[in-house]
């Protein structure tokens, strides 16, 4: 059983979301031969206050 971690800023819809899982589930079974029922995916969800990216946090990217 595949298990899929995804770590993202958090501000996408509940629709973009769902394209994804969707995206990522199809993919392992394609590729990987993996059962769409068995292909689990998890969305973990940051504030900009708690992501860095090259030293900088993210919400003082936003902010200049």
């Amino acid at each position: 059983m595949p298990f899929i971690s995804v770590k993202m800023l958090r501000g996408r819809s509940d629709q973009q979301k769902r394209d994804l899982v969707k995206a990522m589930t199809d993919a392992m079974v394609e590729i990987c031969g993996a059962p769409e029922e068995g292909t689990m995916v998890v969305i973990e969800e940051f504030e900009p206050d708690q992501w860095a990216v090259g030293g900088t946090m993210v919400s003082q990217r936003q902010s200049t």
